[in-house]
């Protein structure tokens, strides 16, 4: 097995553990509830994957790769009877193209406001649907083009149900315009990339994926569930709690697209907590390093600490990823660039399966391992 190959499988058996620890939340229910179809699943397995911010990150387009992509994958394949290598396979292609439109429009649609991972995701949920389906020729492009039609979500939505839903919906949307392509419909791959294309629009820029420099090598698989972008901030502060130090006030420099995807200073409740770099940084300070339990409430005390005791000062010289902390009189205290689970400090194989083990108990064991298995067993194990 390839070392990109070996990363998509970490990267699917990470998202479905995901999926099945975010089964039973508002956003996926909710999903569930508009009907029973496969676009319904599609879209109700995209929110459940994506509800506790837990799934993995692609930082060159600050994007969840998987998020779109493996419910398309996962669902479409168990509803036509594929295997799981082919669920496997169509996860790849959908990931890497979710990737290159993600990587190639940073960051211009972040700073528009657009939501990359429900953007770009759209289209790989139509390359991991086309590939399932068979598409080839006028066939692909003609599936790309229409998801292209409709690539849209706001990071408006963070913070609340939407986050999760616009991950759901945009699969659906990739799945739906898939099939439209199989049953005939045409529309030209280059009309994507003229005046009124893509990069017209959303202000990115189309692209396809490059075999050579595969967008899995960058990804992030995490350790905490909340925004990628407080991840230095809170390791910083895990630090800090370690070596016994409690700062009177605790500036927290961070890269300012860190503050747009954490933008929330004060919470009013766990979705909100999840996207507050304050709160977060002052949760690890005091509480240890967040998880889901202590992430569904809001606590009264680290709130109040936030509030009191924790600035953010955007610092555009700092990598995206990176935070400082400083106490009130410009001191360091604490630096940290890459947090766990990136790259360059990836989450050991024991790591990996303590999250799946706490997300899904032992429904996922040797899930992948047979890829002539069929799909459907696997979709049965998230649910």
């Amino acid at each position: 097995m390839s070392r990109a190959a070996a990363a998509h499988r970490v990267a699917l058996l990470d998202w479905l553990a995901c999926a099945a620890g975010g089964w039973e939340r508002r956003a996926a229910r909710a999903a569930r509830s508009s009907g029973t179809g496969v676009l319904e699943m599609v879209a109700a397995l995209g929110a459940a994957g994506h509800v506790l911010d837990f799934d993995d990150t692609y930082l060159p387009g600050i994007a969840h790769l998987s998020a779109a992509a493996a419910p398309a994958a996962l669902a479409l394949g168990a509803a036509r009877g594929a295997t799981v290598g082919a669920v496997l396979d169509a996860h790849a292609i959908g990931f890497e193209q979710t990737g290159a439109l993600a990587r190639a429009s940073h960051p211009a649609l972040y700073d528009r406001g657009w939501h990359p991972t429900a953007v770009c995701g759209t289209v790989g949920a139509a390359a991991a649907a086309a590939q399932l389906l068979g598409l080839r020729g006028a066939e692909q492009e003609s599936a790309l083009a229409l998801a292209g039609l409709r690539a849209a979500g706001s990071r408006a939505g963070f913070g609340s149900d939407a986050k999760a839903l616009g991950a759901g919906l945009a699969a659906a949307a990739g799945v739906h315009a898939a099939l439209l392509a199989a049953g005939g419909a045409r529309m030209p791959l280059a009309a994507l990339e003229g005046a009124a294309g893509f990069g017209a629009t959303t202000g990115g820029a189309w692209a396809r994926p490059d075999p050579g420099a595969p967008a899995v090598a960058e990804n992030w698989i995490k350790p905490w569930p909340c925004c990628l972008m407080a991840h230095s901030s809170i390791e910083a502060a895990l630090e800090l709690a370690a070596a016994g130090v409690q700062p009177g006030e605790l500036v927290v420099r961070v890269h300012p697209r860190a503050r747009q995807a954490a933008a929330y200073d004060d919470v009013a409740d766990g979705l909100q907590a999840r996207f507050s770099i304050p709160y977060l940084t002052a949760f690890a300070l005091l509480r240890g390093a967040p998880d889901i339990a202590g992430l569904d409430v809001v606590d009264p005390g680290v709130r109040a600490f936030a509030a009191a005791r924790v600035r953010v000062v955007e610092d555009a010289a700092l990598a995206e990823c990176e935070a400082r902390l400083e106490d009130a009189g410009g001191v360091r205290l604490g630096v940290v660039v890459a947090s766990l689970g990136s790259p360059q400090r990836p989450m050991s194989a024991a790591q990996l399966a303590a999250k799946v083990r706490a997300l899904a108990g032992a429904r996922l064991d040797g899930a992948l391992e047979d890829a002539g298995r069929p799909a459907a067993d696997l979709l049965a194990a998230i649910g």
